[in-house]
């Protein structure tokens, strides 16, 4: 049996992290993207060094999981504090035909400035990056052409400082899980 002072010792050197998400590490899928933003700049993981990065796709005419998680990646900048400033939401559209670059911008600006639209430009694009990531989408009729909605994958995901895929959460995990996981990556990058 160890003594409390081996227990507190032993917790000190185990830097070993401990995710609510799903850790990804070593993945061979979602490494990186290559799509304009709503100035028609190409980005890519490698544009965002030193912040976690967290890369959602969605629409912005989502009724419900789009606004939910963007609130959520508010809330979890604000959880971390001065640290929150070293976390980047990335909005991948799923619906580029109605997603505008004006939309897209008006659509993160209204959760987060610092918050960054990517517009897959052809829709082959949107479906290889899609296959990347191993993003579902489908448009779903509506009574009118435009009216249409889109089933999509819900779920998000988290790069280190370094660029590094390291994990995947599910939609619904909740905006502090997040950020303890999301607290723990910056803290092995310091």
């Amino acid at each position: 049996m160890l003594s409390a002072a081996a227990v507190i010792l032993t917790g000190c050197f185990n830097k070993t992290p401990s995710f609510v998400s799903i850790d990804v590490t070593g993945a061979d899928y979602a490494r990186d993207f290559a799509l304009p933003d709503t100035n028609g700049n190409i980005r890519g993981i490698k544009d965002f060094p030193g912040k976690v990065v967290v890369v959602f796709f969605g629409f912005t005419q989502c009724p419900d999981v789009c606004p939910t998680t963007m609130t959520e990646l508010v809330e979890i900048r604000q959880i971390l504090g001065k640290d929150g400033d070293r976390v980047q939401g990335v909005f991948v559209t799923v619906d580029p035909q109605r997603d505008t670059p004006e939309v897209l911008k008006a659509y993160v600006g209204n959760f987060d400035p610092s918050f960054v639209a990517l517009r897959p430009s052809s829709p082959e694009q949107l479906t290889s990056v899609a296959k990347d990531f191993k993003v579902y989408f489908k448009q779903v009729a509506g009574r009118t052409d435009t009216s249409y909605t889109m089933d999509h994958s819900a779920g998000s995901y988290v790069y280190d400082t370094k660029g590094q895929l390291r994990l995947y959460t599910r939609y619904g995990t909740g905006a502090k899980p997040l950020a303890e996981d999301i607290a723990q990556l910056l803290e092995q990058a310091s």
